[in-house]
């Protein structure tokens, strides 16, 4: 433990130093699979170098899901991950009001090795895209794939780049959103810039496309907050087209442009790179973009 480890939350140091997930580990703190001492912790605990912490991982329980045959889009898969295209309208994994046709339903159809790679809720599942969001995500095949993809993500390694369709014509062909995010105080469902309480959130957008009332965006992302480019589109006002959460009667004014036709919000993760988990080597993934976006878009330009 070094100085500046000392003091920290134990959920903390521990996601820190195994590489999980802080979500993970204060659910293994809680389960009492840590001992500081040989007894058990809170999460909010601060640890001394002088203590001795252990950290037992249990086996992969096995999953309460029924796998389903639904076809999934493989951009590529090899022994420690799947990288695929996922289309708009599907979930990623089971949650309040959705428990059947996921993403992870149609992955334990098809990978018989995943269940309880990461945990139980989610097997594999190293991040997530919205349900309307299309493109490109990785999941891991074993538990080392998902430690190593976990980690580079905690650590801002990985690269993404999304393209976006939105309200209005942007004016600079650059820049860069800096506005903390938060969940409202109104509505805890939905996300917000907040002034206080809210955390770090840094998007950088380039102009590919300007287009009558609306413009093409990519985006790259340095951190990884909910929401954060439809918060960040919102706030400077220039929602995504087709979104029904974060674009807004208000919004769209502020754009000044009526809503074109959208089943869905027009955003796609298009890029993904990160380093292999076993190879090491740098790695980039593409996903096609969507005949619907195109259909708004017209070409878009590398």
């Amino acid at each position: 433990m070094t100085r500046a480890e000392a003091g920290q939350r134990l959920d903390v140091f521990l996601s820190a130093a195994s590489g999980l997930s802080r979500a993970r580990v204060q659910r293994l703190i809680e389960g009492g699979h840590v001992r500081v001492d040989g007894h058990p912790q809170k999460p909010r605990h601060r640890v001394s170098p002088a203590e001795t912490i252990q950290l037992h991982v249990p086996p992969a329980t096995p999953l309460d899901l029924t796998p389903e045959p639904i076809p999934l889009d493989i951009l590529h898969e090899d022994d420690d991950l799947i990288v695929l295209n996922k289309p708009p309208g599907m979930v990623v994994h089971p949650g309040a009001g959705r428990s059947t046709g996921t993403l992870v339903h149609a992955l334990l159809a098809h990978c018989e090795t995943l269940p309880g790679i990461g945990g139980v809720e989610r097997p594999g599942i190293v991040h997530r895209l919205d349900r309307d969001t299309s493109g490109v995500l990785v999941v891991a095949k074993t538990e080392s794939a998902h430690q190593s993809l976990s980690r580079q993500f905690k650590a801002r390694v990985v690269k993404k780049r999304y393209l976006a369709l939105v309200h209005g014509e942007v004016r600079q062909d650059s820049g860069r959103i800096e506005a903390a995010i938060g969940r409202r105080e109104d509505d805890r469902k939905r996300m917000g810039v907040r002034g206080r309480g809210g955390r770090e959130a840094r998007t950088i957008y380039h102009v590919l496309r300007r287009l009558p009332g609306m413009t093409v965006l990519a985006l790259d992302l340095e951190t990884g907050r909910t929401h954060q480019i439809r918060v960040h589109l919102a706030h400077i006002g220039h929602p995504v087209i087709g979104d029904q959460v974060y674009g807004g009667r208000r919004e769209r004014r502020r754009a000044a442009v009526d809503e074109p036709r959208a089943d869905r919000q027009m955003l796609h993760a298009w890029r993904l790179a990160f380093h292999h988990p076993t190879t090491g080597a740098w790695v980039e993934f593409s996903a096609p973009i969507p005949e619907d976006f195109l259909h708004l878009s017209g070409p878009v330009p590398e």
